[in-house]
């Protein structure tokens, strides 16, 4: 578990996104992946499940047929970005290019 004092700062966050390209900061990091398929959609969802449960950190997510919205925060670090944010894109990021998912950040909106 994180604690307050483990949020990164926003220089932190803007250095950790030159490595995460499907991802922008708004509130949390987030992304919009577009699958060719609603069924490819609903694998990603599990693929980001899956990997949710190994690292105990769950997103925020919004299914619409063939895109899938994601939002990491750390709620308990006070809805602050942390390393565990960062490593979970990136691992998301991973999954989405393995099933050919689109990464569309400029869709986010918000929940």
């Amino acid at each position: 578990m994180a604690g307050n004092d483990d949020h990164l700062t926003q220089a932190d966050v803007e250095g950790a996104l030159r490595d995460l390209p499907d991802w922008r900061y708004q509130d949390g990091l987030v992304t919009v992946y577009k699958t060719p398929t609603a069924a490819l959609a609903l694998a990603l969802i599990a693929a980001i499940g899956r990997i949710a449960e190994e690292q105990n950190h769950h997103p925020d997510l919004d299914w619409r047929y063939n895109r899938v919205f994601v939002r990491y925060v750390s709620h308990d670090a006070g809805g602050q970005v942390t390393q565990r944010d960062v490593a979970a894109a990136a691992s998301v990021s991973e999954a989405a290019a393995g099933i050919g998912a689109a990464a569309q950040p400029e869709r986010y909106r918000g929940a």
